[in-house]
């Protein structure tokens, strides 16, 4: 933990300044939102974040020789659209924590919460029309779509077993990598650089993002509920069957297809479990120590771990194309702190 503390400070001291700027331009955006926008938006600001998409932002902006006002305003649009998705998530999930508090709609109900979100997404794209730059906008509304997108998907997943590492990772780039891949592609694109840097600042975001959403994985199974934020588990319990899951029941489909001693009933012992949290949506007759015993035995949580390392070696060697400098370096340091953090 040390380390990836060290390595936080490390990262962000360089764009801080930057950062508190795109504070202030949030916190004017929201003051001048109607009163129930104006709460909510501020209770989800004060609830505090990493601020990482932003700050990738700065950094890849930094890295392509550009340093300014439009940073600046593009770094509190992509946070603000990150605050309306996660205000969609809560409400869709049925989710009543969030970074350790209630979340919006447990305070202020699905209605409330569902049109405060619309307003952040509305609100974000017409600071963006401010930029008069098509490239910026096309950026935006891709990214939006392929997370709207990623929702849907998402809702006909729920509660599927057979679902496989590439539909999974599809939904990951969706949901989480393809803003990454956004917020690092509009750095380039404020500094005017070549399709080829731009499109390596897009692939370093894609996967330092699928490496993001891995670890978040993992950490549903891992981490304590004071540091997670939120209950453990609560993917599974919500029907959504993630990568170390999908690892642990290949583990054992593969175990029971190849053990000749009478070990099948036990291997399938496992899918059963699973079946189980998914038809109560909840650990009633099956305890989530069973769950995360299953995935730490099948030797899934170390294959996950090792993907996540494969992501961030690939987002580390695309920014090969980048010159040596500091905002470089600092992107080098971006999937090391993903990778151990904690929450």
């Amino acid at each position: 933990m040390a380390f990836a503390v060290q390595l936080a400070k490390g990262i962000f001291d360089l764009v801080r300044d930057d950062l508190a700027l795109v504070e202030q331009e949030i916190a004017a955006q929201n003051s001048a939102a109607i009163e129930p926008v104006c709460e909510i938006s501020s209770y989800l600001r004060e609830g505090g974040g990493k601020r990482l998409r932003p700050a990738l932002l700065l950094l890849a902006a930094g890295a392509s020789g550009y340093r300014g006002e439009s940073a600046i305003r593009l770094g509190a649009v992509v946070e603000m659209i990150h605050s309306a998705t996660l205000i969609h998530d809560d409400v869709i999930d049925g989710a009543n924590t969030r970074r350790g508090r209630p979340s919006a709609n447990a305070r202020w109900g699905n209605h409330m919460s569902v049109l405060a979100g619309d307003w952040l997404y509305m609100q974000s794209f017409e600071m963006a029309l401010r930029e008069r730059n098509f490239a910026v906008l096309d950026i935006l509304i891709d990214l939006t779509q392929n997370m709207v997108e990623g929702e849907l998907l998402q809702l006909t997943h729920l509660g599927r077993m057979d679902l496989n590492e590439a539909e999974a990772t599809e939904l990951a780039y969706r949901k989480t990598a393809c803003l990454f891949s956004g917020c690092a592609r509009l750095g380039a694109v404020l500094g005017k650089q070549s399709k080829e840097i731009e499109d390596g600042l897009a692939d370093y975001g894609r996967n330092a993002g699928l490496a993001f959403q891995l670890v978040d994985d993992l950490l549903d199974f891992t981490a304590s509920p004071e540091k997670l934020g939120k209950p453990v588990l609560s993917d599974l319990k919500e029907g959504k069957v993630t990568l170390p899951l999908i690892f642990a029941l290949q583990a054992q489909a593969h175990a029971a297809v190849s053990d000749s001693n009478g070990q099948s009933h036990a291997n399938s012992e496992g899918r059963r479990l699973v079946e189980k949290v998914l038809e109560e949506r909840d650990f009633r007759t099956v305890r989530a120590e069973q769950i995360a015993r299953l995935v730490r035995e099948t030797g899934a949580l170390d294959r996950a771990t090792k993907l996540a390392k494969e992501y961030v070696r690939r987002s580390k060697a695309s920014l090969e194309v980048l010159p040596d400098t500091e905002y470089r370096r600092a992107l080098l340091a971006v999937p090391d702190f993903i990778l151990e953090r904690e929450n």
